[in-house]
């Protein structure tokens, strides 16, 4: 149900400014919708952020932002751009030994039988064979839900809070949170178009390993609306959109310079 889409519907979306169906499909098409008033090129507040350059038009629809990238930014941005465009290959070693590592750090105590086995619907995967699940959010996906694994995991054993009665699927959850923090930096573009990729990539030059930890905060605000909402199976692509809302504005706050400045950062503690 809220499989991310392939390469090729990816390429379709782009030709039509209509709203498709899918689980990210509700927050993926837009660009941040944050009042910046009217802060042009030079602005103290993007100055302060390290950007070169901001230009743009009222009430968030940019005309044009330019930056120019420093020798670690291009690097780094280039490697992240790398590993959002390896698809999953069941058939390659190193992504059979991710899932592997994926179901022991989740289930330490459990052994896997096999890795096409109805045990993966106990993680959250719509059925026996995860690699179907992967589609457009590619390999990164699978390495996001393992660092998640690894690094933080109270949300995976559902150890706080007071649960849902209808819960969400933990890791096809977790492969749509991939997918939409893709679009929302807008990584398969070429050039910086939107701000939230312009701050983005100064977080970038701080810490190699940005886009997994706000993948971690992502899943953490996800799952914290996901309880305040008390919501349903069927509002999951509602309480991504407003994921997704609340990470742009946060992005664009005036004293987010790293990932662990933003306030929901705090959820990962």
């Amino acid at each position: 149900m809220f499989a991310p889409q392939s390469s090729e519907q990816r390429a379709t979306k782009k030709a039509r400014t209509s709203e498709s169906s899918g689980a990210h499909t509700d927050s993926s098409n837009h660009n941040t919708t944050v009042d910046l008033g009217d802060q042009t090129c030079g602005s103290p507040r993007w100055i302060g952020k390290g950007l070169s350059c901001v230009c743009m038009k009222r009430k968030g629809t940019y005309e044009r932002i330019c930056m120019n990238l420093t020798p670690l930014q291009e690097k780094r941005l280039q490697r992240l751009k790398h590993r959002v465009n390896v698809y999953f290959d069941g058939s390659r070693c190193e992504h059979q030994e991710a899932l592997r590592a994926l179901w022991y750090a989740t289930y330490p105590d459990k052994e896997l039988s096999d890795l096409v086995s109805d045990q993966w619907k106990e993680m959250g995967w719509q059925g026996k064979d995860p690699s179907t699940d992967f589609r457009g959010a590619g390999f990164i996906s699978l390495e996001n839900l393992l660092f998640f694994a690894k690094t933080f995991s109270r949300l995976l054993n559902k150890q706080f809070g007071n649960r849902s009665t209808w819960e969400y699927p933990f890791a096809v959850a977790g492969v749509n949170i991939t997918f939409m923090i893709i679009q929302m930096l807008d990584l398969q573009s070429s050039k910086t178009r939107t701000f939230a990729r312009a701050v983005f990539v100064q977080m970038l030059s701080e810490d190699e390993w940005a886009f997994d930890l706000l993948y971690c905060v992502a899943f953490m605000l996800m799952d914290k609306q996901w309880l305040e909402r008390n919501a349903s199976y069927m509002e999951f692509n509602e309480v991504l959109k407003s994921t997704r809302a609340a990470l742009e504005r946060e992005l664009l706050m005036d004293d987010v310079l790293r990932i662990e400045d933003m306030p929901s950062y705090s959820l990962l503690g």
